[in-house]
C-alpha cells in the first residue's frame, strides 16, 4: 500500500508541474542563402539610431535604418525604418553599429499591436556589406548543414556546408565566400 500511495504522489507531482517546462531559444547560424530565401525582408541599410524600447530580461532594442536597398518584401513593406530584436545576445538578439557600417538585414515581418515590425535575430543573417553576390531568386539549390563527418549529398541539388564542422557558422570558408 505505501509504494501505491508514493507512485500517487509522484504522479500528482509530476502532473501538476507539467506547466513549468522552460522552453530555450537557440542560435544556430544558417547559410547566407537559406537566410536569404527564408525571410520575409532583406534589405541593405546603414544603422543610424538605437532604442531600447522594453528593458530587463526580456528586453526589445529598436534599431533605427537607413534603408539603401531592398531585396525581398516589396509587398510586405515598401520601406523599413526600424527593425527590432531581442536587447540580450543570450535571446538571439544582435548588436549593431551606429553609422559606422552598411548591413545586409534578413528578417521576418510580425505583426504587434496591429501594426507591421520587421524582426530580426541572429538566426537570421546579418553581415557588414561589403560586395555580395546575392543569391537568385529560383532558390533551386538546398543548403544542408554538416556537423559531422561523414556527409553526404541526397539529390543533384542539395549543398553541403561544411562551416559548421571547423567554424561552427559564419566565420567559415563557405559563408564568407558564398561558395558551397
Amino acid at each position: 500500500m505505501t509504494a501505491w500511495l508514493s507512485f500517487l504522489v509522484v504522479f500528482l507531482c509530476s502532473w501538476s508541474l507539467r506547466d513549468l517546462v522552460v522552453e530555450a531559444c537557440t542560435c544556430v547560424p544558417i547559410h547566407p542563402q537559406d537566410a536569404f530565401c527564408n525571410s520575409d525582408i532583406v534589405i541593405r541599410a546603414k544603422v543610424v539610431g538605437k532604442k531600447l524600447m522594453k528593458d530587463g530580461p526580456f528586453g526589445t532594442m529598436r534599431y533605427t535604418v537607413k534603408q539603401m536597398k531592398m531585396y525581398r518584401g516589396f509587398q510586405i513593406m515598401p520601406h523599413v525604418q526600424y527593425i527590432y530584436t531581442e536587447a540580450s545576445e543570450s535571446l538571439c538578439g544582435v548588436k549593431l553599429e551606429v553609422n559606422k557600417y552598411q548591413y545586409l538585414i534578413t528578417g521576418k515581418e510580425q505583426e504587434w499591436n496591429f501594426e507591421s515590425l520587421v524582426f530580426v535575430k541572429k538566426t537570421f543573417y546579418i553581415m557588414l556589406f561589403l560586395h555580395v553576390a546575392l543569391p537568385d531568386s529560383s532558390f533551386q539549390l538546398q543548403i544542408r548543414p554538416c556537423y559531422y563527418l561523414p556527409c553526404f549529398a541526397t539529390s543533384k541539388n542539395e549543398c553541403i556546408w561544411t562551416d559548421m564542422l571547423s567554424n561552427f557558422g559564419h566565420s567559415g570558408y563557405q559563408a564568407k565566400h558564398y561558395a558551397c
